[in-house]
């Protein structure tokens, strides 16, 4: 049988202040009735992903970091620079409950007929506001997990094998025929490598070692450049003559690499020209943001012709656009195989107070291949 529902429950919140120190601390909240389309879920997993990383420490300067109290008491504290304060007005002084996606046991439910479905089951959910013991949610924001599925193969539902699938409907509704992805050997990157195998899409995955592009070619991957490789640039403008990429996802963001990505487009592409166009090749060539491991300045140098884009790309955006029914084929394509093409794997589980560890918080918010953490809100 269900838990009985409590009547509160911890909650981990962030905080910047205008005088720009970051502060997080787990809070006691109420656990509130469900209106007849709401569910309250136990949280039994939630993922620590780069998209949460920049609400929960948001600019702050690690390094800086002191933590006090104990056990649902400890408190850390670090410095945000003055710089960064202007793009965060809109959350200062404000304690911001965190945590995009998570799973757990619907454990009280409303009277509609959507919310009395789930009463009782194993769902993922979306919505914010996940790294909390009992979360208060509509029942449309939840997706029942099929049976003999755990939350913790469930919580990673939904940022990332719907941003890897967000790429490739993206690719197709844009004309291109196969694309580049970077940080390719992260989770969402060994997902969308898995995808376009079974999909029969051309994927190009730059790396950034030689342990990475190993882990990548292990699971099947057919074409990956490694650029910390000399030859990075003949392997990439290769690999894209042989798949015809002209669409690139990059999760780096700062640096050259996306200007460097359209470059090797461009001279892949006039292999192949009939003629000398002065003005470049007239194949739009295009790089989506989607990312910042490198917080730094895009640089782009001009040598790739006229016909190409940068700009950012988002997953609820996209999932806007396409409207309610192909949101729907994508999450049951994913519900399907969330053991298989959409499986993620953790480094280590940990509770809410160990969230708040400085040892943890160093270790997770690297967002280093291979060092993904989930939170077990009600781990003991």
């Amino acid at each position: 049988m269900p838990d009985a529902t409590p009547t509160t429950g911890l909650e981990l919140r962030s905080l910047i202040r205008k005088n720009g120190e970051l502060e997080l601390s787990l809070v006691k909240v109420p656990v509130p009735e469900p209106a007849d389309d709401q569910v309250v879920v136990k949280v039994e997993a939630t993922p620590i992903n780069p998209s949460d990383l920049g609400l929960l420490v948001g600019p702050a300067d690690i390094k800086s970091a002191t933590a006090s109290g104990s056990g649902d008491g400890v408190v850390v504290k670090a410095k945000v620079a003055a710089a960064a304060l202007p793009f965060l007005a809109a959350r200062l002084d404000k304690a911001m409950p965190v945590g995009n996606e998570g799973a757990g046991t619907v454990i009280k439910a409303g009277k509609s007929e959507a919310a009395q479905a789930l009463m009782g089951k194993t769902v993922s959910m979306i919505g914010g506001g996940m790294y909390t013991q009992y979360r208060l949610i509509r029942a449309s924001d939840c997706q029942a997990l099929p049976s003999g599925t755990t939350a913790a193969e469930g919580a990673s539902w939904f940022v990332n094998p719907l941003t890897a699938l967000g790429m490739t409907e993206t690719m197709k509704r844009e004309g291109h025929k196969a694309l580049v992805h970077t940080a390719a050997a992260s989770n969402l990157g060994q997902m969308l490598n898995r995808i376009c195998l079974e999909d029969g899409i051309g994927l190009v995955n730059i790396v950034r070692s030689q342990a990475q592009a190993k882990l990548l070619r292990d699971a099947g991957a057919k074409h990956v450049c490694d650029s910390s490789a000399p030859s990075f640039t003949d392997d990439l403008t290769q690999a894209l003559v042989e798949t015809g990429a002209t669409i690139a996802f990059d999760a780096i963001g700062g640096g050259r690499l996306a200007s460097q990505i359209l470059t090797c487009m461009e001279i892949a592409l006039n292999k192949s020209a009939k003629e000398y166009n002065r003005y470049g090749s007239s194949t739009h060539k295009q790089v989506y943001i989607y990312g910042s491991l490198d917080t730094g300045p895009v640089e782009l140098v001009r040598n790739y012709g006229m016909a190409w884009g940068v700009g950012g790309w988002l997953l609820t955006p996209f999932l806007q656009k396409i409207g309610r029914p192909d949101q729907q084929r994508l999450r049951e394509r994913v519900v399907r195989s969330l053991k298989t093409t959409f499986a993620s794997h953790y480094t280590k589980a940990i509770s809410l107070q160990e969230a708040l560890r400085l040892e943890n918080i160093a270790i997770y918010n690297k967002r280093a291949t291979g060092e993904k953490f989930l939170i077990n809100p009600n781990k003991v």
